[in-house]
């Protein structure tokens, strides 16, 4: 008999050891030490008030790590993982956190949920659609081994220390879609110290601009304006960031499938298309 209850007396350490038992089997190899998972909350927005544990006795055995904010102009929640421990699945855990979380999200005044799933696996698809959540969007993720990577120059790279609000608002203008949850504008001033933020000026004005991680590699935004691209600035952006952080692995995750003109240019850059995921939403 399972016993469900939110997570707010639930320790780092004991999220943090289920949640790699979890994913010990995992179909992406998940490395997560401890300081890389306490980051990945942080980032996401992560809430234990609305993030529901399935216990057996007092043991940790399940979990949905839930997130909170405001997306897309409406309060939602963000489901920043979730797994049960191997021997304890295909007994409906999952199922069952997902309605006691739906639960805390309406007393709560939450109108959506928001999730991604890796496209290839088809029975946690299956499970979300069942649960009422909607595809909304196909993402890529993208991987290099930056030793593998030639370098190019051409243009003047700066760092700066953070992007302001005013600067952001020039740089949504580069987008050719809006990044998801995790590589949100809330999601890296959430952790701004945790990034190099790599910009190019022509005539002192922002022409481009890319963020990395400084020890995980993971580059959650690179954009370049639209009347600037096809010049070299992204490669020369990508040799920067490349050069300031501290892994060798270098990640570009969930690029809109309909961006062919960021795709193209990861792909000429000898990033290897790694795996699909979809974005769903649920409206509650």
């Amino acid at each position: 008999m399972f016993n469900y209850k939110t997570l707010e007396n639930t320790g780092i350490e004991v999220l943090h050891q289920t949640f790699i038992e979890a994913f010990s089997d995992y179909q992406v190899k998940t490395e997560l030490p401890l300081w890389k998972f306490e980051g990945m909350l942080k980032r996401r927005g992560y809430d234990p008030k609305i993030s529901i544990g399935a216990f057996e006795n007092s043991a940790l055995v399940g979990f949905i790590l839930n997130a909170f904010r405001n997306w897309d102009g409406k309060p939602t929640a963000y489901d920043t993982g979730t797994g049960v421990i191997s021997e304890y699945r295909r007994q409906g855990i999952t199922s069952r956190m997902i309605l006691n979380a739906k639960g805390l999200f309406k007393e709560k005044g939450i109108k959506q949920y928001l999730l991604e799933a890796i496209k290839s696996n088809t029975r946690a698809v299956r499970l979300y659609e069942k649960q009422g959540f909607e595809i909304k969007r196909n993402l890529l993720c993208f991987q290099m081994d930056k030793n593998k990577y030639n370098p190019a120059a051409g243009f003047k790279v700066e760092h700066i220390q953070k992007i302001d609000p005013v600067d952001w608002k020039q740089l949504m203008t580069f987008w050719n879609f809006v990044p998801s949850w995790q590589n949100s504008i809330d999601s890296i001033d959430a952790v701004y110290d945790m990034f190099i933020y790599s910009i190019v000026r022509l005539e002192g004005m922002i022409v481009g601009y890319g963020i990395i991680d400084k020890n995980t590699g993971d580059i959650p935004q690179i954009a370049v304006g639209k009347d600037y691209r096809h010049m070299g600035i992204a490669s020369a952006i990508i040799s920067d960031l490349m050069e300031n952080t501290k892994s060798d692995n270098i990640s570009i995750l969930n690029i809109d499938s309909q961006s062919e003109t960021l795709k193209h240019f990861l792909l000429k850059s000898g990033f290897k298309n790694h795996v699909d995921q979809y974005e769903m939403v649920l409206k509650l």
